[in-house]
């Protein structure tokens, strides 16, 4: 087994997954137009993709767990195949909130190629290949972001389901060929109700915290949906709790690392998402209203392009750190530099230049912290589960992702500017933004310090101490099926 072939194959497929995120986002203007329905419809081809991510991806990671990680990544990959070849033809609304729905569920092969590299990697190369692969979810997003708008401006807005499924088909291929067949599998059957119950209450949630903004929040709609969700998820945690192979094992996320890792996505989450939702609103707004840089879509992406260079660049930096210091030190420093970043931002608005710096330090900080969480969750948790517990984490991160879009969405246009006919935020509402995320950074930083030092392992054999190694023990290695 070639192992810098496996880390390539899997951050391949991380980078396509991730892409698939941002994959329409600079179409997002022009989409009631093309699809002929009011701005609100035509959300719901973004917003699908994110509930589909959150949804699909603790129940593949658990499917993996159960049935072979290497064969779910294949049939998530197969998946966004499917689903750009329905968008590539979608000519109306729902064709395309199906593609990209079946597009959203690739986001799922990154927790579980992390879980790969615990089964097939020597612990001397896994803390690099797990910090590579977890740095994707941010690289992809914010590299693809000026591929995607490239093709939008200049050639037919089908082509982006081209261009998605010839990389997803590409990934699907390298996995087939270069990742081996892991023997390590979790016992007990696959929990269907836990599996629906999970997908209500997240589904539910999501909507509730993404429509917020268009159905208003305090609309029965969104209250009923908010409340729907949290009774969902109450009863079925109460239903995981009682029976003998649940979906995700609470009592193992309820463990003092597990839980503060996981709060702790959620803050990364919303400070990472936040810089992609606020930087390029303000390098698009008109220099005419005092506020906005005036930069073109595609200027404005390129602008965003160095915070993905350097996650993928620190991840390295990241690993060696991790294994010097631990991953609770790698974590404590990435969500500490997300927030000197927003600081920042408070006094860095008036130049293009100046957002390049505020991305470029967000994606240093989200770099370490994305490096650092699976590593600390892998070390909490049997090496049996590694593929639900990395899917919940990654969840977290979806839902601050979530959460930042919904709230940062109602203090910009809370806070409005109006010059020569256009109108865009003010100043105070993109400092407000920032100032927000900043807080958010903050609360992470305090997740992390209360992170345990030292912790006892979960079991004799399986799990290393998360401040000690990022590896699993050699006895631990699992050598692939011939």
């Amino acid at each position: 087994m070639n192992q810098r072939a496996v880390v390539f194959a899997l951050a391949f497929t991380g980078l396509v997954a991730a892409f698939m995120m941002t994959l329409l986002t600079p179409l997002v203007p022009e989409l009631p137009q093309i699809l002929g329905v009011s701005a609100e419809d035509s959300q719901w081809a973004v917003t699908v993709t994110l509930l589909a991510a959150a949804v699909a991806t603790p129940i593949t990671g658990r499917l993996g767990d159960l049935y072979g990680k290497r064969r779910m990544v294949l049939v998530v990959l197969a998946l966004v195949v499917v689903g750009s070849v329905v968008a590539f033809f979608a000519t109306s609304l729902i064709p395309l909130i199906i593609g990209r729905g079946l597009q959203g569920a690739g986001i799922g092969v990154i927790p579980l190629g992390i879980s790969i590299l615990r089964d097939v990697l020597h612990r001397d190369k896994l803390g690099g290949g797990v910090a590579l692969v977890s740095a994707t979810l941010g690289v992809g997003g914010a590299v693809g972001l000026p591929v995607a708008a490239l093709i939008s401006q200049y050639l037919d807005w089908h082509f982006l389901f081209v261009l998605s499924g010839a990389l997803a088909l590409i990934g699907l291929v390298l996995v087939w060929r270069l990742i081996p067949v892991s023997t390590l599998r979790s016992e007990g059957r696959f929990d269907f109700l836990g599996a629906i119950g999970l997908g209500i209450g997240l589904t539910a949630i999501l909507l509730a915290v993404s429509k917020g903004n268009s159905w208003g929040w305090g609309s029965p709609v969104t209250l009923g949906s908010l409340a729907a969700g949290v009774v969902v998820l109450v009863l079925w945690g109460v239903f995981e709790l009682r029976i003998p192979s649940p979906l995700i094992d609470l009592r193992v996320a309820a463990r003092r690392t597990v839980l503060l890792t996981n709060l702790a996505s959620v803050t990364v989450g919303f400070a990472f998402f936040a810089s992609t939702v606020v930087l390029p609103q303000l390098l698009e707004a008109p220099t005419g209203t005092g506020v906005g840089l005036g930069q073109p879509m595609l200027v404005a992406s390129l602008c965003l392009v160095p915070s993905g260079l350097v996650m993928w660049a620190m991840s390295p930096v990241a690993s060696r750190l991790t294994r010097a210091r631990g991953a609770r030190t790698s974590l404590l420093l990435g969500i500490a530099i997300i927030a000197v970043g927003y600081v920042l931002a408070l006094f860095l608005m008036s130049e293009v230049w100046h957002t390049v710096v505020i991305a470029t330090a967000i994606g240093f900080g989200v770099g370490f912290a994305y490096a650092a969480m699976p590593t600390l969750i892998m070390a909490a948790v049997p090496a049996s589960e590694t593929a639900a517990s990395n899917g919940l984490n990654s969840v977290m991160r979806t839902l601050g992702s979530t959460v930042a879009s919904a709230v940062l969405g109602v203090v910009l246009s809370a806070n409005l500017v109006t010059a020569n006919g256009v109108t865009t935020p003010s100043a105070s509402g993109f400092q407000t933004a920032f100032v927000i995320s900043a807080v958010a950074a903050v609360v992470g930083v305090l997740c992390a310090v209360f992170l345990p030092k030292h912790h006892t392992r979960y079991d004799r054999a399986s799990i290393p101490d998360a401040d000690d190694v990022v590896a699993v023990p050699a006895s631990e290695t699992v050598k692939p099926a011939v």
